[in-house]
């Protein structure tokens, strides 16, 4: 199956559930910006043969990409995959968040599917719907903190309101408020000429993982992270982030910063300097927009990359998936292996990287750990 994902973490979220279901699975990062050979998303091994295990996971960060781009984007990367015999699933967020209606367009059209099921839910993690309405936790996505969201501000939770050209567009948006739901909408549409666009729970049940499995899957493993033995920095760049109490240094971007008064020079992250690990924050919410959200993000991957250079962490845990992208990005770490999901949505990869010094020049792996910013910490420290 070939995954088409428009955010790193909801990537990286899909990898882990496969790679628990003993895939094989590549996770390839591609750019928008016209420069990558999209030749490379072919789903062969070196030596040219099918992998019928194999899962292939695409993250764009068309989420991040204006409507058009995004539309542009999902066309590249279906015509580089046309020639392929595996199934397609669009991973979408399960907060509604994204160009969902022109990206799913696109690619029906491009991959010649005649309609699309669009199923952001996610039962196993308390989110529904239910007669059309999405809940979170048992209360509508608007009145929750996504209403902050910078730049797709959840301002009803009626499916029809928030995209009322889907109908019309051949997009189906059933309701489901269990696993047996979605394995029940699996059933219904699974006629080889339906998209399936959506959560993590809708491809568990896509790629025959049952309720038992996928309910194991989403609980809490027990692997804690203790950032106080090795060198951990954090990176919380989600407006819906709770504060973090590990006993360690927290550096919140300062508000001439997040403000674009300032440029990172001014946020002080000097405890980094004899404490083990440091978190950074992002402690407002009060911008909106397309503008602020590219700013923020750039802010906190220029800050993490000064101080990945200075410190060379041994683990990098980033939240949120625009924030991933531009850390990942701006790193240039762009290869990773599949390590294992430790707990909802939140997954660990290893990534080689290269250290230089005075006299020679050698390789360490860090590990990375990525959280989308819809989905809580759990018992991950």
């Amino acid at each position: 199956m070939i995954v088409i994902a428009d955010d790193i973490t909801g990537a990286a979220e899909i990898a882990g559930i496969a790679f628990a279901q003993g895939q094989q699975v590549r996770l390839v990062c591609v750019s928008g910006d016209g420069s990558r050979d999209h030749s490379r998303l072919a789903t062969t091994d070196h030596e040219n043969r099918p992998l019928d295990t194999e899962t292939t996971v695409i993250a764009t960060d068309t989420r991040s990409m204006t409507e058009a781009e995004a539309v542009a984007e999902t066309h590249r990367i279906a015509s580089a995959i046309s020639h392929e015999p595996s199934a397609i699933f669009k991973k979408t967020d399960s907060a509604l968040r994204g160009h969902v209606v022109a990206e799913l367009t696109a690619l029906m059209e491009a991959a010649g599917y005649q309609r699309a099921v669009y199923l952001p839910a996610n039962p196993s993690k308390g989110r529904i719907i239910y007669g059309g309405t999405y809940y979170i936790n048992g209360k509508p996505i608007h009145e929750t903190d996504f209403s902050f969201d910078p730049e797709f501000p959840a301002k009803t939770s009626v499916l029809r309101e928030r995209f009322p050209e889907a109908e019309a567009k051949g997009i189906v948006m059933p309701d489901a408020t269990s696993l047996e739901d979605i394995s029940r909408v699996v059933e219904t549409y699974n006629d080889g000429h339906t998209l399936f666009a959506g959560a993590a729970d809708l491809f568990g049940a896509l790629i025959g993982m049952g309720c038992l499995a996928i309910d194991f899957l989403n609980r809490p493993h027990p692997m804690p992270i203790n950032p106080n033995n090795n060198s951990t920095l954090i990176l919380c760049g989600s407006t819906q982030s709770k504060a973090l109490d590990l006993g360690i240094p927290v550096a919140p971007m300062p508000l001439i910063v997040y403000d674009g008064e300032e440029d990172i020079s001014l946020w002080d992250t000097s405890a980094y300097t004899t404490a083990h690990s440091l978190i950074l924050t992002m402690p407002f919410t009060h911008r909106t927009g397309k503008e602020a959200a590219v700013h923020l993000r750039s802010m906190m991957a220029q800050k993490a990359k000064e101080l990945v250079a200075l410190h060379l962490p041994d683990h990098l845990i980033i939240e949120g998936g625009a924030t991933a992208w531009a850390t990942l990005q701006a790193l240039g770490w762009t290869q990773f292996e599949i390590v294992s999901q430790i707990a909802p949505g939140v997954v660990q990869m290893s990534a080689t990287i290269a250290c230089h010094t005075s006299t020679s020049e050698s390789k360490r792996r860090v590990l990375v750990t990525l959280k989308p910013g819809s989905y809580p910490w759990g018992s991950l420290f």
